[in-house]
């Protein structure tokens, strides 16, 4: 039996209030030329989570000093009529970026309304031509979540360089682009990437080789510590409800079964608090480069 590892916690609200700090003079920079960076926020439906994403997504920008506004549609709303807000949103230039809150309503086609916000504005980074530019090596946004991720990594000093990462999950939004920017010659690229999904027999026999796995799977506590390779770095993406006998009725936990990689994981974010306040950092710090991309003239 191998010895047990020291398990080290990757915060992501240090690494978050990291961020704030630094992004407070390029804020009061923008406003200095009369622009305060703002975001609208496209929210379809009453998917809780999405709420509760949205509702925290607001506290931060308006602690921040930043404009922000949600505008909020029925899930039966016509397509052509979302359509239609999205294009007033584009040409609105209070408005530097917008957020197509996930996932819509089944009945909606998300690559067609995606494809409506302004490739300048997306400062999701899901837009198609995005997506393009990041596979390219030249991205205008990255995507919110798998930005997040390398600066946790960056900020705790986890080389990817030379390194095996195991991707579980293959979503545009983290799975896809995550194993790109991985792979790009960047600081924080230069790896060799894996992706594992739902239709990957035995994917511990993967992440048993990785240096880093990042989980983003959407599988209540899938990556357990008899997956992983001792000393190895974990990033969980995932966040779940499961239910308890609390009062609440549940808890909430990650796509790593948090407890049994103690002692065997050389680090792991936790869940809460690991990768979600990263997401919401990242989107404010797109929000500010999309103001300065248009204070410059560039779009």
């Amino acid at each position: 039996m191998s010895a047990q590892v020291e398990t080290h916690i990757l915060s992501g609200k240090e690494v978050a209030k990291n961020v704030y700090a630094h992004l407070n003079s390029r804020i009061k920079e923008a406003k200095s030329n009369g622009v305060v960076p703002g975001l609208a926020a496209v929210l379809v439906g009453e998917d809780p989570a999405s709420q509760v994403y949205v509702r925290s997504k607001t506290r931060k920008f308006n602690k921040l000093g930043l404009h922000t506004e949600t505008v909020c549609f029925p899930a039966d709303i016509a397509e052509e009529d979302l359509l239609a807000e999205i294009r007033r949103l584009n040409d609105d230039s209070v408005f530097h970026g917008i957020l197509v809150q996930l996932p819509l309503p089944r009945e909606f086609d998300s690559g067609k309304i995606l494809s409506e916000v302004s490739p300048e504005k997306d400062v999701d980074g899901f837009h198609p031509v995005n997506l393009g530019r990041l596979a390219a090596g030249t991205p205008r946004f990255i995507p919110c979540t798998p930005k997040g991720i390398l600066r946790i990594l960056q900020y705790f000093r986890i080389a990817t360089e030379g390194k095996h990462v195991v991707v579980v999950g293959r979503s545009t939004i983290v799975g896809r682009p995550m194993s790109l920017l991985l792979s790009l010659k960047t600081p924080t690229g230069n790896a060799t990437t894996t992706v594992c999904h739902s239709r990957t027999p035995d994917i511990g026999s993967f992440t048993r080789q990785a240096d880093i796995v990042i989980a983003a799977v959407g599988v209540p506590e899938m990556i357990t510590g008899d997956m992983l390779k001792p000393g190895s770095a974990i990033v969980d993406v995932g966040i779940n409800r499961v239910e308890d006998d609390s009062e609440k009725g549940y808890r909430l936990v990650g796509d790593v079964e948090f407890d049994s990689v103690q002692g065997v994981a050389g680090a792991v974010t936790p869940v809460p608090g690991g990768v979600g306040p990263m997401t919401i950092a990242m989107l404010v710090e797109n929000t500010v480069e999309a103001a300065e991309q248009w204070v410059s003239g560039e779009w």
